[in-house]
């Protein structure tokens, strides 16, 4: 990139101003990294100060059995196979016991679209925990893909569904299935009947009825850099009309690198693509922030990238990072990565502390429950973020 060009861009982040679809294309043409790093550092400062974001949440899949094969997916299971599973509700309620003493405050529900479960499962479900678990913890369940399957499944409208889903507990949405918008890239990896037009709409009326929820892009895969700038700007221009997304996920897409117990492959995009670097990843983290301007929070997801890059994602624009999570099988299933299962409240602060940051445990809601001392500024070695 060219010395005016960095200046002009430069200009604009400083005074505010909001970048164009050809500024986006023109940060992900730009090599120069440290620059990219630094120009969306300034932005997620200016947002959230020296401030880390986490939570202590818990990741539950209920059942991994699912009518769609989306190619990029190595979770799902059809009915009869090999580890195909799904949970009853007495079950899902004992699982998300286990992490009560450790403050638990957000359970995350994310599941395949089972071709027989009923649509009463599913409130029953959220009832069953919310009536359970202590009232401080809050429930985020569901993708827009699911509600609508429970469309399908319900022959109800997805105000109902939500209406329903909010009177037995809900409190947001998740932000999955978003994967990519573009149809050019989306027909080739989703096999399921939710693009943008449902996606949107579903978390349209999910703002509408007081849900705040996370909003997610899958990338890494077969798509292009002008993809990931049209993903961004259309839930930029969605997020101007309902102000309802809280956060902003970028999810890299995982290879498998070993088989599945049954020797089948269910990731068929791995004969076409690579994982996105380490590099790739902190341009994709700096880019969405100084493009998604009227989000307030952009997420790491550290299950997906790896404790080191998600820890350097944090001077590359990102201010919030995934909590404990336990047990994510979606990924975990898919590419036995070499992350945990698990972090802990301790080693998510030393994480945060080590980066240079000061950690805050927030709720689903990013009300604040407690802030925490950063690190010791006046220790020479002691890692600082990224000057601004």
């Amino acid at each position: 990139m060219d010395t005016g060009l960095k200046r002009e861009l430069e200009d604009k982040v400083f005074a505010g101003e909001r970048l164009s679809r050809e500024d986006g294309l023109a940060l992900y043409a730009c090599d120069d990294l440290a620059w990219l790093g630094g120009l969306a550092h300034s932005v997620r400062t200016r947002k959230n100060g020296d401030v880390v974001h986490f939570n202590i949440n818990r990741h539950l899949n209920m059942t991994n059995v699912c009518t769609a094969s989306c190619a990029y997916c190595s979770f799902q299971r059809k009915p009869g196979e090999k580890d195909a599973y799904t949970m009853r509700i007495e079950d899902a309620v004992r699982l998300a016991k286990e992490m009560e003493g450790e403050q638990l405050t957000e359970l995350h529900i994310v599941n395949g679209l089972h071709p027989t479960l009923p649509w009463r499962y599913y409130p029953r479900s959220i009832r069953a925990l919310k009536e359970t678990l202590p009232p401080t913890v809050a429930i985020k369940a569901f993708t827009a893909t699911e509600i609508q399957w429970f469309e399908k499944i319900s022959g109800r409208p997805a105000s109902e569904i939500l209406d329903e889903l909010i009177d037995a507990g809900l409190e947001s949405l998740t932000g999955g299935g978003a994967e990519i918008f573009d149809w050019e890239v989306r027909q080739h990896i989703v096999d399921h009947a939710c693009h943008w037009e449902d996606w949107s709409r579903i978390h349209s009326l999910a703002h509408s009825k007081g849900l705040k929820t996370p909003c997610t892009m899958l990338y890494g895969h077969i798509e292009e850099h002008r993809h990931r700038v049209d993903h961004v700007l259309r839930l930029r221009e969605l997020q101007d009309e309902t102000g309802g997304f809280q956060v902003f996920i970028p999810l890299r897409y995982q290879h498998d690198f070993h088989d599945s117990r049954d020797g089948k492959v269910r990731n068929r995009l791995m004969a076409r693509t690579t994982m996105a670097t380490g590099a790739e990843a902190l341009k994709t983290f700096a880019v969405s922030r100084l493009l998604f301007d009227n989000v307030q929070h952009v997420k790491v997801f550290w299950v997906m990238h790896g404790l080191q890059t998600a820890s350097l994602a944090l001077n590359h624009g990102a201010d919030d990072i995934d909590g404990s999570v336990v047990e994510y099988k979606i990924t975990h299933d898919a590419d036995n990565y070499g992350t945990p299962d698990k972090m802990t409240r301790e080693s998510l602060l030393d994480l945060i502390r080590d980066a240079g940051f000061r950690p805050v445990e927030r709720n689903t809601r990013y009300e604040i429950i407690r802030e925490f001392e950063g690190p010791d500024l006046q220790r020479r070695e002691t890692p600082q973020p990224m000057r601004v």
